[in-house]
Order: C-alpha cells, then sequence, then structure tokens
C-alpha cells in the first residue's frame, strides 16, 4: 500500500526532483532549524495544556534537550529568547480562551484515512477538532517568527493545507492559529470556509500527482531568481550541484534511502 500526505505531494509540486531526493532516494534535510524544533515542542506544550497538564513545564522538558545543541538561529534569536517567547504565547493562550478543545486524548492529533485505489490511501493528522469563539471547526497550529498577511478578505481560504484537511475530512469550518514570535508576541485566528468546489478541486490534484509520481516522473522545478527562489534556500543544493561538502552540511542520508518514506505526519 502506498501512502501519501499532504506534505509530500505539496514537496511534489514544489520540486518533483526534491521530491525523489527524499522520499526515494532518502536524504534528508539535517534538524538543526531552532524554529523548526520550536514549533514541534511548542505543539508538545499546547497537547499538555488541553489535557490539563502543566504547558511550560511539557515545554520546558522538550526544549532542555536542545539547550547546548548547535542550531541554526534566525536572526536576533537564541535559546532564552524563545523559551521566554513560548511562555509569553501559553500565557497570552490561556487568558484569551478563545478555543476549546474537548476530549483532547480523542480531538488532538487526529488521523484521517482516504483511500484513493486498491493500491493508494491518503493520510492527514489533523492538529486538533474544536472550537474557535463558540463556533465548531477543523484547527491547525502554527508558530512563525511574523504575522501572517489577512488581506485581502478570504486569504486563507485559498491554503492548501486547509484545503486538503477539509477534503479528507469533510469539515468546511476550518481556522489556523499562528503563535507569532516577536517582541511583542502575538496569536493570530485565521478562520475561513472551504467550498464544496475547492474540495474536488484538490481531490482531482491528488489524483493527478498522484498519477505522475507513480509514473516516475521527476523533473527539477528550478529558480534561483525572486520570486521565483527555491533553488537559494533548498537543502538539496549540493545534490543538484554534485557538491558533496554541501550535502556533508545540509543533509544526511537515511536507512532505507532506498525506500519511500511515504508519511511525513506533521507539516512545519
Amino acid at each position: 500500500m502506498n501512502i501519501y500526505s499532504y506534505s509530500q505531494l505539496s514537496q511534489y509540486l514544489a520540486c518533483p526532483k526534491k521530491y525523489r531526493y527524499r522520499y526515494i532516494d532518502g536524504w534528508q534535510e539535517r534538524d538543526t532549524r531552532a524554529a523548526t524544533i520550536f514549533g514541534r515542542v511548542f505543539e508538545h506544550a499546547l497537547g499538555a495544556l488541553f489535557r490539563h497538564e502543566d504547558p511550560a513545564a511539557a515545554f520546558y522538558d522538550e526544549w532542555n534537550l536542545y539547550r547546548n545543541v548547535v542550531l541554526d538561529y534566525s536572526r536576533g534569536d537564541t535559546w532564552e529568547r524563545m523559551a521566554e517567547q513560548a511562555v509569553q504565547l501559553l500565557e497570552q493562550f490561556v487568558r484569551e480562551e478563545r478555543i476549546v478543545v474537548p476530549e483532547p486524548l480523542r480531538n488532538l492529533q487526529v488521523k484521517y484515512v482516504q483511500r484513493l485505489s486498491e493500491a493508494s490511501e491518503f493520510v492527514a493528522y489533523v492538529d486538533a477538532l474544536g472550537s474557535l469563539d463558540g463556533r465548531s471547526c477543523l484547527l491547525e497550529w502554527k508558530t512563525s517568527g511574523a504575522r501572517y498577511p489577512e488581506e485581502p478578505a478570504g486569504l486563507f481560504s485559498l491554503d492548501q493545507q486547509l484545503i486538503a484537511y477539509s477534503w479528507i475530512t469533510g469539515i468546511t469550518e476550518v481556522a489556523m492559529v499562528v503563535f507569532v514570535r516577536k517582541k511583542s508576541p502575538e496569536i493570530q485566528y485565521l478562520r475561513t470556509t472551504i467550498s464544496e468546489q475547492q474540495r474536488q478541486e484538490y481531490a482531482a490534484l491528488v489524483g493527478e500527482t498522484i498519477r505522475q509520481i507513480e509514473s516516475g516522473v521527476f523533473l527539477p522545478h528550478t529558480g534561483v531568481r525572486f520570486p521565483q527562489n527555491g533553488c537559494l534556500t533548498c537543502a538539496c543544493q549540493g545534490l543538484c550541484l554534485d557538491q558533496p561538502a554541501l550535502v556533508d552540511l545540509r543533509l544526511e542520508r537515511r536507512p532505507g534511502g532506498d525506500r519511500i518514506d511515504w508519511l511525513d505526519e506533521f507539516a512545519a
């Protein structure tokens, strides 16, 4: 059974060659970006909060593992500063009381499976099912170093991850909760509605993308000019440029690299 996810399909659509490097050849980006690790640790703390545990303690239990690890911090970030921001965001989230997740053991990291054919299926892990300001919706957590744009109105109805999760769950009302790490931490509650037409279009996109993957089409989508500058920040630069030193700096090859790593459960 071939298992696909939103992360995999979005990776293929961005650059099929990078998809091959990761999901077929087994190359993985080294886990050194502080912002990415912070996002995972912060989500762990949110889970503790909804389970009526101490979220700050849960955060530090995980974040302390990286205190003395060499990480790639964005400009102005430090281990201590990010820890302080996490606590501030958690305290603000509790004060605002806008999100409710009932039965957290059942409604956090909810797994959905959509059978596509006898040989393949699509799997998604939704961050939470609950309510925002008293209205039921699907919830996705994000952490960011800057605010997400909110204009024009309805902008987030175009977010492909929200569309994908609306498609697989059948839930029309969705919301992205963005925990913004900045000098004065902020939380954005970005609610939107996904239409039936959007879900049908995404289903068609899934079918066509998987057809291309399974036919072995992995042509590169290169770009080094703004705004199409994917190659400038891509961890696979060294592979495309045949520069082993750059490969060793950014990537590592996982065991079983000759098999597709089908499932990327969480999106960054």
